[in-house]
C-alpha cells in the first residue's frame, strides 16, 4: 500500500527539491503539495494523507498554526522542515518528532524519511497526536482567541463581536457570519477562522458549518448518525456523522 504524502513549503524551490527526493521512493505516493498554511489545512482535511513534510516558517499561518487549525482530528505523521532556532530543535527531539533543518543533505533526508515510514507502518492509537499536541503547547503557546472580527462593508469597517454570532458557514475563500438577521462576508477560510475562535464557545458540526453553542436550542437525531441542530432563532443546520464528537460539546453524549 502506498503512503500518501503531502508537501507543504512556501518556497517553490523547496517543494521541487522535496518532490525530487521523494519521487524515487517506491512506497511514497505524492498526493498533493501547497505553498501556504491555509491551503495546507484544507488539503490535509481533504486528502487525509499518511505523511506530511511541513514547513514551519510560512506567512500568515505557519506550520504550528496548521496543526492548531486541524485541532483534535487524527493527524498524519509529520516531518517538520525548519530553519528554526535551537530551542525549537531541542523541543522536536524531546517529543520524538523528526525535523529537517534547512539546508539539509540527502543523507539527513534519508534518516528522516526512514523514521517517518516506520512511524506510519507501526502507527497505533493517538501516540503521535499526543506528542504533536505537547510539542505545539511547548514551542508555540496558543494565541488568545479573538473577541471581534473586522468586516469591510463598502468604505466602512464593521467590528462584529464574536459572542454575538449565531453560526458561521464556509463560502469558498470567504465565510458567512450570521448574526440575527444579518449576514456578513469575511475573507477568510473556515478552518483558519476556527483556529482563532474561542474553542469553548464555537463548535464545528460539519465540514462547512460552525455554531455558537449558546445559540443551540435543540438536537434532533436523524438516520445514519446525523442530527438536525436547531438554533434559538429557528435556523436548522445539519450535524454530520463525521463530527459526532461535537455532540459532547453541545451537551449530548
Amino acid at each position: 500500500m502506498k503512503i500518501r504524502t503531502v508537501i507543504v513549503d512556501d518556497e517553490s524551490l523547496g517543494r521541487e527539491r522535496m518532490r525530487q527526493l521523494l519521487q524515487g521512493e517506491p512506497e511514497i505516493e505524492i498526493a498533493g503539495e501547497c505553498g501556504d498554511g491555509r491551503a495546507a489545512v484544507e488539503m490535509i482535511r481533504d486528502l487525509v494523507p499518511d505523511l506530511v513534510f511541513l514547513d514551519v516558517q510560512m506567512p500568515e499561518l505557519d506550520g504550528f498554526g496548521v496543526l492548531a487549525a486541524l485541532g483534535p482530528e487524527p493527524l498524519p505523521v509529520v516531518v517538520f522542515v525548519t530553519a528554526h532556532d535551537q530551542f525549537a530543535l531541542r523541543a522536536f527531539e524531546v517529543h520524538a518528532i523528526d525535523y529537517l533543518l534547512k539546508p539539509f543533505d540527502r543523507e539527513r533526508f534519508r534518516k528522516a524519511l526512514d523514521r517517518a515510514l516506520n512511524e506510519v507502518r507501526n502507527r497505533a492509537g493517538g501516540g503521535l497526536d499526543q506528542r504533536l499536541t505537547a510539542l505545539l503547547k511547548e514551542i508555540k503557546p496558543a494565541a488568545k482567541p479573538v473577541d471581534r472580527l473586522a468586516v469591510k462593508t463598502g468604505d466602512r469597517v464593521l467590528l462584529i463581536k464574536v459572542a454575538e454570532l449565531d453560526w458561521i458557514k464556509a463560502a469558498d475563500n470567504y465565510v458567512e457570519l450570521h448574526r440575527g438577521r444579518e449576514t456578513h462576508l469575511l475573507r477568510e477560510t473556515l478552518n483558519a477562522l476556527e483556529a482563532r475562535l474561542p474553542a469553548e464557545d464555537f463548535v464545528r458540526i460539519s465540514r462547512s458549518v460552525i455554531v455558537n453553542r449558546e445559540r443551540v436550542r435543540e438536537l434532533k437525531p436523524l438516520f445514519s448518525g446525523e442530527y438536525t441542530v436547531t438554533l434559538e432563532n429557528g435556523t436548522e443546520l445539519g450535524l454530520s456523522r463525521g463530527y459526532r464528537d461535537a455532540l459532547t460539546r453541545l451537551g449530548l453524549g
